[in-house]
């Protein structure tokens, strides 16, 4: 009998390493069938106050970081590889690329949680701006992901232009501040067990059949 266990994956669709977080989870999932897991992503931004037109990423990796444009190709490249191993391709350049705004990303996966599309989503949105290089705040890019993941795209672009979904994503991201949760990929399962960044799959299978051993399951909502 499968054991069922909830996961929060609270992330950015700007993170790289929420992409290798996502993965190496799924991968560790893979290779524990006797759970089944409801994954559930949790919204997170990186940079609230980012404009619309975005910033170049050299000069925001300097600003938040201090890092200098050797650093962050020096980051980015290991960064790329890792995600490589786990199969999915980052292009994102460091010299060329940008930092976007992406509330509007993450109230289009509040609708997409609740026409069971969600993962699929996520990972549109993160193959729009790591593999191809789009901006994930043009609307015209979301609605694309949208459609790409399996939903009406012309819901999508409605849902866009509207400010629908704004208050529950602002509500949902102040709650996990509040539990402390402060950077990502944060990884919490059953409300009671955090794995913070993008670890490798073998972490997350460790900690996943340890949970699933104790009997661990999901407290009432």
């Amino acid at each position: 009998m499968s054991k069922p266990i909830k996961i929060d994956f609270v992330s950015d669709v700007s993170c790289p390493w929420c992409v290798i977080g996502l993965k190496g989870l799924e991968q560790a999932l893979e290779r524990v069938p006797e759970v089944q897991a409801e994954v559930r992503f949790q919204p997170f931004e990186l940079n609230p106050n980012m404009p619309p037109e975005g910033q170049r990423l050299v000069d925001y990796a300097a600003q938040k970081y201090g890092s200098t444009p050797e650093q962050l190709a020096e980051r980015r490249a290991m960064v790329r590889e890792r995600a490589g191993d786990l199969g999915f391709t980052i292009a994102l350049p460091p010299e060329e690329g940008r930092v976007y705004n992406t509330f509007d990303a993450h109230r289009l996966l509040h609708w997409a949680g609740q026409e069971g599309r969600q993962r699929e989503l996520k990972l549109a949105l993160f193959d729009a701006y790591f593999t191809q290089c789009l901006n994930p705040a043009d609307h015209g890019v979301l609605a694309d992901a949208a459609e790409k993941a399996g939903l009406d795209r012309e819901a999508a672009a409605a849902l866009l232009s509207s400010h629908r979904f704004a208050r529950e994503v602002r509500e949902e991201e102040e709650q996990w501040r509040a539990k402390g949760i402060n950077a990502v990929p944060a990884v919490i399962i059953n409300d009671r067990y955090l794995i913070s960044g993008g670890q490798p799959s073998e972490v997350f299978e460790q900690a996943i059949r340890k949970i699933a051993a104790e009997g661990a399951e999901a407290p009432a909502a």
